[in-house]
């Protein structure tokens, strides 16, 4: 039995988009719906589907190269805005697919420069409707090891809890010994949090441990009590809460047959 809710859309569920989606390449809109559909192509966020009529037909460019997927037979779709192109951009399905997805584009999230729902950006997915992100300040005590090396201490954490991740310890900055941490390039987004404004690699013992702290200066609205503080990931480091040592999590993000390489956190 898992610690913390689970996800719960089994992978091939299909649900309406209650939000208009939009997305941009080279400074111009070339989608726009209000008709997208969800589509769990795994159980931890959808996809977006989006009707091939509310895509710029300009913009499309038809490859001419039919798929057999999982989910039924597809043409592959190029994007090309002025002298921008795009190939392998998407796909669209044709009749003999997955009930509902007859005439949807499936776009890879990074060919496109911009995502929106309504008129916010959105980074790296779509956000889940079934996660649900709180950021709750707290007067349990945290303390943050490595190899027995204390990293921090508070006892004014923001605890972020998220659908199906452990919770996050988020600590003020005076309660952090930077004298361990070394500031990296790294840069990751989160569609519930935003952008990264800063990473750390953790130095004990003369081991660097690459990218296991991290920061959002100017997070969402929603995840403003975290704005400024620095988090560090349960799944590499020591955490103490109340005085008692949590178990090192399992996640997706670091499972357990790579727990060292995984880079893509929050």
């Amino acid at each position: 039995m898992s610690n913390v809710p689970r996800m719960i859309a089994p992978v091939d569920h299909i649900e309406p988009v209650p939000r208009r989606i939009r997305a941009m390449l080279g400074g111009r809109v070339v989608l726009d719906t209000t008709r997208a559909v969800y589509l769990w192509e795994w159980p931890y966020y959808p996809q977006y589907y989006i009707p091939i009529g509310d895509v710029d037909p300009s913009a499309l460019v038809d490859e001419q190269r039919p798929h057999k997927l999982s989910r039924g037979t597809a043409r592959s779709l190029g994007l090309k805005v002025d002298d921008i192109s795009r190939p392998a951009a998407g796909r669209v399905y044709t009749d003999d697919s997955l009930e509902g997805l007859s005439g949807m584009v499936r776009f890879e999230w990074d060919k496109l420069d911009a995502w929106f729902e309504e008129d916010e950006e959105v980074f790296v997915h779509p956000r889940n409707p079934y996660v649900r992100v709180d950021a709750l300040r707290s007067t349990r005590p945290v303390r943050v090891e490595l190899d027995g090396t204390v990293l921090a201490e508070s006892t004014a954490p923001v605890m972020v809890f998220e659908t199906g991740l452990p919770t996050r310890y988020y600590l003020n900055r005076t309660e952090i010994d930077f004298g361990y941490l070394r500031p990296t390039n790294t840069v990751t987004a989160c569609p519930y949090k935003g952008r990264t404004t800063g990473y750390w690699s953790v130095e004990v013992g003369g081991t660097t441990h690459p990218d296991l702290a991290w920061s959002y200066d100017f997070p969402t609205r929603s995840l403003l009590p975290i704005a400024g503080l620095v988090s560090f990931y349960n799944e590499k480091v020591d955490i103490h809460l109340d005085g008692r040592l949590l178990e090192r999590p399992v996640t997706h993000f670091f499972p357990a047959s790579d727990r060292t390489e995984a880079r893509l956190a929050r």
